[in-house]
């Protein structure tokens, strides 16, 4: 029986090797997104290095550069009274949006968060304290997350959560894999400028020349939702890429795309 119950605590401790070595063996060195700009309706290149890392792990910043599709993204840490503008916005146009939120923003706007998904757009995790998640530990980074889905659930009756942006555009190795384990795609973006500083904005003509400057086909736009200047500038620049031919889609005809593997050849 000694002997047997041995075996056993034995087996554990390996197996707790084992998942810490795995762990170990993953890279948590800190990524800070950010690349030279697209111009002239080409995109911007992360390189192939990390274009690899977030192909490994499902993850992405761009659509296809050969379609000329736009995704909207919003980051939601706090409310700075101008959501609704956007949403009005959006609505207007019948364009789709993906909002990454906060747990501040979740427990001080539920109606905002309500108002986004009844009217059909996506609701992304932006983790619960906003740290920097190649700062905490697994346990925490899983927390950060589930507390964010699980506020989402409570206020809008959604259960599955499948979109991160991480806070402060940083990631890691580690933390697109952990995250991927959870059941979430990170998304970046290929088209963003200073835009949160919320004492120095400049006007609206700032926003909307930053937006049209780097657009191209494929582009993932990150705006953040504190700045008046793209709360101004929002209608008219998608009525003028319209103009241009693009065409706002979902996040989630993004992935479908992105996870349709091709089919092998014999």
């Amino acid at each position: 029986m000694i002997l047997k119950r041995g075996r056993y605590i034995g087996l554990l401790i390996l197996l707790f090797f084992i998942a810490t070595s795995a762990y170990a063996s993953t890279s948590n060195t800190p990524i800070h997104w950010g690349f030279k700009k697209g111009k002239n309706e080409q995109p911007a290149e992360a390189g192939q290095e990390l274009d690899a890392l977030l192909d490994k792990y499902d993850a992405f910043y761009k659509g296809d550069s050969a379609e000329k599709d736009i995704y909207l993204t919003f980051d939601n840490g706090y409310e700075n009274g101008y959501t609704a503008k956007f949403l009005d916005v959006l609505k207007s146009e019948k364009v789709p949006g993906a909002f990454f939120v906060t747990g501040h923003y979740l427990e001080t706007q539920p109606e905002l968060v309500k108002r986004m998904a009844k009217e059909g757009h996506i609701i992304g995790n932006h983790s619960y304290y906003h740290p920097d998640l190649t700062k905490v530990d697994n346990e925490r980074l899983k927390r950060e997350l589930e507390m964010v889905r699980a506020k989402t659930e409570e206020l809008t009756g959604v259960k599955n959560m499948v979109y991160l942006r991480p806070p402060r555009g940083i990631l890691s190795e580690r933390t697109l894999k952990l995250a991927k384990e959870q059941g979430y795609t990170h998304v970046m973006w290929s088209v963003a400028f200073v835009d949160w500083k919320v004492d120095q904005q400049k006007g609206a003509r700032y926003a909307y020349d930053n937006i049209m400057r780097q657009i191209h086909p494929g582009a993932i736009i990150l705006l953040h939702t504190v700045s008046k200047d793209n709360a101004d500038a929002l209608e008219q620049a998608i009525q003028d890429l319209k103009k241009k031919g693009y065409t706002f889609k979902s996040l989630d005809d993004l992935r479908k795309r992105k996870l349709i593997k091709e089919p092998m050849l014999f």
